[in-house]
């Protein structure tokens, strides 16, 4: 009798493990284009605004991390490079609907104010360069993406200013490397250039 009942019991397990294998892989999928928040804290001082776009007071703006490696093209890029000039990042991934939907507004925005303004992509949650390159081909994205498939890049910004459950998330620092702005969502056109306004006009 013991002989018919040991496959019940491995049936049973297999049965049990179904949902959890199911419930993992949700997860996963959940986790390659979230849209978790991550809230403020005392060291980043951020005010929500208009359309969910969060900034800091000049004074109180923290120092952004040092960002460097390599592109999706295989290129060195240093973000520190671009001291003096208010810089835009943008994180995301070419399986996250959110980024493509923003896309467009990022590239059009990008090529609008390149004069003070360099914007940097940071693509993550990818396995291979090579979708990555496709998407940025197919919306025409003339600026550089560090390449960072397992997100270390997001986790050298200090706590509460950037969540790496969340993609897309766009930061802005202003010509000093600081902390100014930050959205935890996809950006109109409207909503990018509200960011950066202020910024430009504090010349």
């Amino acid at each position: 009798m013991s002989a018919c009942r040991a496959p019940r019991r491995l049936a049973n397990r297999r049965r049990a493990t179904v949902p959890a294998l199911a419930a993992a892989a949700a997860a996963l999928i959940l986790s390659a284009c979230g849209s978790g928040v991550s809230g403020g804290s005392a060291e980043t001082k951020f005010v929500q605004g208009k359309g969910g776009v969060e900034t800091v007071a000049k004074g109180d703006r923290s120092h952004g991390p040092k960002l460097d490696g390599e592109t999706l093209t295989g290129d060195k890029l240093d973000v520190a490079s671009y001291k003096g000039k208010i810089v835009v990042l943008n994180v995301w991934s070419s399986t996250c609907s959110p980024c493509r939907a923003e896309a467009p507004n990022l590239a059009k925005v990008a090529k609008e104010t390149k004069g003070d303004v360099q914007f940097v992509g940071i693509n993550t949650r990818e396995p291979s360069q090579a979708p990555a390159i496709k998407f940025e081909k197919e919306f025409a994205v003339g600026y550089p993406s560090l390449y960072d498939p397992m997100g270390d890049l997001t986790l050298r910004f200090p706590k509460g200013s950037l969540n790496p459950q969340a993609i897309p998330t766009t930061i802005v620092l202003d010509r000093d490397g600081n902390i100014a702005a930050r959205a935890l969502k996809a950006l109109s056109e409207e909503s990018l250039r509200d960011m950066l306004d202020p910024l430009i006009a504090e010349k």
